[in-house]
C-alpha cells in the first residue's frame, strides 16, 4: 500500500476516534454562513486529521471544510478534508456520518479514505489499484437499465430550491427503485454494487474528493450533472457507469438540450 494512502487511513481514524468522543454528548451548534451546522467536534476532528497528515507530509497543501485552504509548499499535492461528512446526523446522534479525505494531484484525486466511526466502516482507494473495504475490493453493478436500478439521493427539497425538481422526478419515474441515504452514505451503496446510482446537489469538493476515486476505482462513474468528471460542479452523480448516460439525459434541462443543438 502506498505510504500516502497508509498515512491518510492513520488521519482518518484519528478524527473518527476523536468524532467519536463527542457522539451522542450534548454538543453547542453553529451555523456557518450558508446555514449548514458546525460543532465543536468538526473543528477539532480537522485540526486532529491535518496534524496526523503533516506529520508526514509537511509541504503538501490542505483544503478542508473547517478553517479552508492553506497551499503548502509542496507543489500542486493537497488533501482535501471533511472532518464529519453528515453532521445533521452526527449531531441527531444517527451513526451515519464519516470522515472523507482525498488526495488531489495535478488537479487530479488520486487517493481517498471514508472512514465511518461509528460503525467502524472503512472504504479506501487509490488510482489504478481499485478500490476496497475490509472484506475486500469493492465492484458496481452490473445493471444495465435505470428500469432495473436502485436510485439514491440525499435530501429532497434541495433538488426544489435549486431548480431540479422536474429532473429529478423524471429520475424517479425512470428507476426501478429509489432510497434517501444522503451524504457519503448513499455512495457506498453504489460502490458496493448494491445501488445503480446516486444523486446529490449543493455539494462543495470536500463532499466529493473521497468519493469520486472510490466510485471510479470499484469501476464506476463520477460527473456533475453536466458529465464533467469533476468535484468541482456542485452536484454529482455517481453511477455503475452503465446508467450514466441515461441519467444524464434525463437531468438534462430543455435549455441545456438547446444549447447542445
Amino acid at each position: 500500500m502506498d505510504t500516502r494512502l497508509e498515512v491518510a487511513i492513520a488521519a482518518a481514524q484519528a478524527g473518527g476516534a476523536l468524532a467519536l468522543r463527542y457522539f451522542g454528548t450534548r454538543l453547542t451548534v453553529d451555523y456557518k454562513g450558508d446555514h449548514s451546522p458546525v460543532t465543536r467536534a468538526d473543528r477539532e476532528c480537522e485540526q486532529r486529521i491535518v496534524e496526523v497528515l503533516r506529520r508526514s507530509f509537511p509541504d503538501y497543501g490542505v483544503i478542508g471544510e473547517e478553517f479552508g485552504a492553506d497551499e503548502g509548499s509542496g507543489g500542486s499535492a493537497r488533501w482535501i478534508i471533511d472532518p464529519i461528512d453528515g453532521t445533521k446526523n452526527f449531531i441527531r446522534g444517527i451513526p451515519y456520518f464519516a470522515t472523507l479525505i482525498g488526495l488531489e494531484e495535478d488537479g487530479e484525486v488520486t487517493m481517498g479514505v471514508i472512514y465511518a466511526p461509528a460503525v467502524d466502516d472503512l472504504i479506501y482507494a487509490h488510482k489504478g489499484s481499485g478500490a476496497f473495504d475490509r472484506n475486500g475490493r469493492l465492484q458496481v453493478s452490473s445493471v444495465r437499465s435505470m428500469r432495473e436500478s436502485m436510485l439514491v439521493f440525499g435530501g429532497l427539497d434541495i433538488f426544489r430550491q435549486v431548480g431540479r425538481w422536474d429532473a429529478f422526478e423524471r429520475l424517479v419515474r425512470a428507476s426501478g427503485r429509489q432510497r434517501g441515504f444522503g451524504d457519503y452514505f448513499g455512495h457506498t451503496f453504489v460502490a458496493r454494487g448494491q445501488a445503480e446510482a446516486m444523486v446529490e446537489v449543493d455539494l462543495k469538493p470536500w463532499d466529493l474528493a473521497a468519493i469520486k476515486i472510490v466510485i471510479e476505482e470499484a469501476g464506476g462513474r463520477f460527473t456533475d450533472f453536466k458529465g464533467n468528471a469533476t468535484i468541482y460542479g456542485g452536484d454529482a452523480v455517481a453511477s455503475n457507469g452503465l446508467v450514466h448516460d441515461e441519467i444524464l439525459r434525463l437531468l438534462r434541462t430543455p435549455s441545456d438540450s438547446g444549447a447542445a443543438t
